[in-house]
């Protein structure tokens, strides 16, 4: 068997102010054909499964390119024409294969491609022709469309949030496609639009309970694979919303009465799905009020894995104002003043101008006099399923009894690494600020003894009804 993998991948925030282009995929992850390395990163999943499937099962495997690039603004339509046709290239000239598997996101946006995925797959199709088995690997905060679901024979969304089985559903990915190329199963699928949007938190119930159910029905009576597409809230686009998706073995009925059943029941349960928020003071009193310490406040609207700068300073500045102290806050994307700390040294102490730069969501710079706690050069954070995630020069600076990490490659707080490699002592913290939607809980959920979601302003706010749509396809719950 002959399996072509690669990939490409972003998530999209149409809202964001800052856009996509070739330097936001260089900075976090490109690998031209054959370079990727042995490590398992994060959309490469299907790459490296197919490759640890290929070693044992005798298959010859290309590895063609794979790039990532950390979710903002809208990608350039330079960029995405550029990465798109050089993955293509890379597969014309592994023709012929049996097994298309690639790595994406499914809500990759770019100037004039509201379905940069469907695009993609479409052009796979074109090239491999009808009978090779084409698949995919998605997030779940993903736009299902038409043109996903038409050219390509599996799309597998990830099941947890935070996004913890990545490698788990690469391997039922490749598995799958593999035994449709050996006429062991034919994918047949349905997919039922919730005309809604929620997020499900799998470390709570409902969804926890949801995500069980589901797996337990997958390879029973002819369904092969579920997934649910949350839909990514801050991607203006007609099919944004959250989807059930259902392959039933050769059985499209069968297929299209569990997506419809799956479906009514997450209607059923949208409202104890929904992320329940607070505004910043009311967060901090009851973090402040809370019987125990350290308590996590996420900025999940500043979230830089939601396409935010991830510089903003509504919080910090409501620390500062209100002088609560023993609290610890990143990752703050600030270079210029990362830089400014590491050319400093640890023990110096300056005034620094803190983040607030990209603007009017990222709020007014805090100008504070710093202590400079610690540096590490091009620091990496420990990512979910133990991918590595680049933070580039960081540096753990002080103000007002608040340790803040400074950090110069934009990336949300993952793993508590972020805080503790530096220094940081976050079971000492009364508070945690973490710039994270929820992709922090897998690892801060273990030091934590309460997590508090905050409503504050930004790029990836959870008050959706503040944001201008003009393409979502309505009704759309909770969008009034």
């Amino acid at each position: 068997m002959h399996v072509f993998t690669g990939g490409l991948a972003t998530e999209t925030n149409t809202f964001a102010p800052m856009p996509t282009g070739l330097a936001s995929f260089r900075d976090r992850a490109y690998y031209p054909a054959g370079k990727h390395p042995e490590t398992l990163s994060f959309f490469a999943a299907p790459l490296y499964a197919a490759r640890q499937r290929g070693k044992a099962r005798g298959w010859k495997v290309t590895e063609g390119m794979v790039a990532s690039a950390q979710p903002s603004g809208t990608t350039t339509r330079n960029a995405y024409e550029t990465l798109r046709d050089e993955l293509l290239g890379d597969l014309r000239a592994a023709l012929p294969v049996d097994m298309v598997v690639l790595g994406l996101h499914g809500a990759m946006v770019a100037d004039g491609y509201d379905d940069c995925e469907g695009d993609l797959l479409a052009r796979v199709r074109a090239l491999v022709g009808s009978k090779v088995v084409v698949g995919a690997e998605l997030d779940p905060h993903n736009h299902l469309t038409p043109a996903m679901l038409a050219n390509a024979d599996l799309l597998i969304a990830f099941k947890e949030y935070p996004h913890t089985d990545v490698l788990e559903r690469a391997y039922e990915l490749v598995d799958l496609c593999a035994a449709q190329v050996e006429g062991r199963v034919k994918p047949v699928a349905a997919a039922v639009d919730c005309e809604m949007l929620v997020t499900m938190h799998t470390s709570r119930e409902p969804a926890r309970g949801f995500v069980d159910r589901i797996q337990s029905l997958e390879g029973r009576d002819g369904i092969l694979s579920i997934s649910v597409s949350h839909g990514f809230a801050w991607g203006d686009t007609e099919h944004m919303g959250t989807q059930v998706l259902v392959y039933a073995d050769g059985d499209a009925a069968k297929a299209q009465t569990l997506a419809r059943r799956l479906a009514d029941e997450l209607i059923g349960l949208r409202e104890q799905l929904s992320v329940h928020y607070h505004g910043i003071d009311e967060a901090l009193d009851e973090a402040l009020a809370f019987d125990g310490a350290p308590v996590v406040l996420a900025d999940g609207a500043d979230n830089p894995g939601g396409g935010a700068a991830g510089d903003s300073t509504f919080i910090l500045r409501r620390l500062l104002e209100r002088g609560i102290g023993n609290v610890c806050l990143g990752p703050l994307w600030d270079p210029g003043a990362a830089r400014i700390a590491f050319e400093a040294g640890p023990g110096a102490n300056l005034p620094l101008r803190i983040g607030g730069k990209i603007g009017p969501l990222s709020g007014d710079p805090v100008d504070a006099l710093c202590t400079v706690k610690a540096v590490l050069p091009e620091m990496w954070m420990t990512g979910l399923a133990g991918t590595p995630v680049a933070m580039g020069d960081s540096a753990l600076v002080e103000t007002g009894g608040i340790e803040i990490v400074l950090i110069s490659l934009r990336n949300q707080a993952m793993g508590t690494d972020l805080f503790t490699q530096l220094g940081c002592v976050l079971a000492a913290k009364r508070i945690i600020v973490v710039k994270s939607s929820q992709h922090f809980y897998a690892s801060f959920s273990m030091v934590a003894k309460h997590v508090i979601y905050v409503g504050a302003p930004g790029a990836v706010t959870l008050d959706l009804n503040t944001l201008p749509y003009r393409k979502v396809r309505r009704p759309k719950w909770p969008l009034v």
